[in-house]
Formats: structure tokens, sequence, C-alpha cells
């Protein structure tokens, strides 16, 4: 057998290929600067806002998330609010492809970024967006009929000429911030550790139920689940492209399609 034939995929070879990873404690120290800087921080604050929600006198289902408000009443300005959120709320998401091009090679071909397969990886993005949107719908309608879920508004923007190229970006920017940090960066870290593949899995699919708490419970436990189900498509197949343009045609069908939605089923929404 020749030696590509009994190699392994890049992402599953732990520090083997790396040159320069820091040591344990550096390691687990990056990883909480990280998360304490993006979706560790979205956690917590999520955490608190779902004990502040169930501790409310108004049930739970008849309460309400927003998920693009307007930063101003003056269209400029929100405007410019708008991208200035979307754009540090990135930051974090190139330190975190930095953290891991400086040690990596073939750099950020560890992720399975690496536009090889282009085509293949579109595809897929697509049927994972039919699938996870389905089933995203499914888990939403069932978590309001049990009156574990939040009434979740996905956009409260005004309908000015830039509407919705900005919640195009910010579908965008859900994506990369979520797909990057929680799939590609926490699996490659986490290996670093020696965590083993179920335990990854597992502990980032908590992780992105749990930033998604302050939607409710059923928010949770519909994240949690599709967390699972990419961490172990990616630890499988190692490309992270499916999955980023999967979130962002979800989000983006959900942010422009919301105003027409709640018009044409007022009872749903």
């Amino acid at each position: 057998m020749s030696a590509v034939e009994g190699a392994e995929p890049a992402h599953k070879r732990g520090t083997a290929l790396l040159q320069g990873v820091p040591g344990r404690r550096r390691l687990v120290a990056e990883v909480l600067i990280v998360l304490g800087l993006s979706l560790g921080a979205s956690a917590a604050y999520s955490i608190v806002d779902i004990l502040n929600l169930l501790t409310q006198p108004t049930a739970l289902s008849q309460q309400t998330a927003t998920l693009n408000a307007s930063q101003s009443p003056r269209p400029t300005f929100d405007l410019i609010y708008q991208l200035m959120g979307i754009f540090f709320a990135l930051v974090p998401v190139a330190l975190a492809c930095w953290l891991l091009w400086r040690v990596a090679r073939p750099h950020l071909g560890r992720l399975g970024i690496d536009f090889t397969r282009a085509g293949r990886d579109a595809a897929q993005g697509f049927a994972l967006a039919l699938v996870i949107g389905a089933g995203g719908i499914g888990v939403y309608l069932g978590g309001r009929a049990l009156g574990i879920t939040v009434n979740v508004v996905p956009t409260a923007l005004d309908a000015y000429w830039w509407t919705v190229p900005v919640l195009i970006l910010s579908a965008v920017r859900a994506a990369l911030q979520e797909e990057v940090i929680v799939i590609g960066y926490l699996f490659a870290r986490l290996r670093d550790l020696g965590w083993g593949r179920w335990q990854i899995i597992l502990s980032t699919s908590v992780l992105r139920g749990s930033y998604h708490l302050y939607q409710g419970i059923g928010a949770f436990v519909g994240n949690f689940l599709m967390g699972m189900l990419f961490g172990w498509l990616y630890n499988r197949y190692g490309r992270l492209l499916p999955f980023v343009i999967a979130h962002t045609l979800i989000d983006a069908a959900i942010f422009v399609g919301y105003p027409w939605a709640a018009t044409a089923f007022p009872a749903l929404f």
C-alpha cells in the first residue's frame, strides 16, 4: 500500500502535521479567549436570558426574540451600525483562522476550506440547507406548540434599499461565525488537546444549543441536533464549506422571507 493510500484525511491527523503548536496550557487559554470573544460569551448571555425569560410572569411562548433589530431611527446611521456589527462579529472568526493558519499546512486546508471541491461543496450545502431548513421549521413549530419556544422575529428592520443586502450579509456573518469557530476551529483545537471524536461532537453541539437559548428550550434542542449532524459529517468528511453554505442559505431564506411569511401565515408568527 502506498503512503497516499494509507494516509488519513488532514483534519484527522491531530498534531502530526503541525509546526509550532502551543503547549496544552496555552491551547486551553487560546480556546477560552476565542470563545470569550465570540460564541462562548453569547452562550453565557443566552443562559442568563433563558433564566430571565423563565422567571417572568408572562409565559415563555408569549415572549419575543428579535434577531435583526433596527439600531437607529435614521436610515443612514442604522446602516452604519448594522455594517459595523457584522464586521466586528467577524473579527473573532479572523482570529480563529489566523491561529490555525500560522501553525498548520496547508493552512486552512486543515478545515476543508480550500475550494478544491467548490462544486461538490455547494451541492452538499444546498442539500443540507433543505434537510436542516425543513427540520428546523418543524422543531420551531413544535416548540411553539409545546410552549417552550419564544416567538422569534428574524428581522424588524424597516424596508430600505439596503435592507435585503444587510440581511444577506447578516446570514453570511452568522454562518461564518458559527461554523468556522464551532466546527472548524474547535474541532481542530480540541483534537490537539487529545479529545475524542464524540467528546468533541457532543461538547460543540451543547455549545451551539446554548447560545440559542435566548430563543427558548426548543431552540436549544433543534440547534443541538443540528450540531450533532454537522459534527458527525465534518468528522467523517472534513469539509467545512458545505456547512457554511447551508447555514448561509437557511438564514438568508429566513431573514429575507420572514416579512412575506408573516403576512401569508399570520397564525404561525
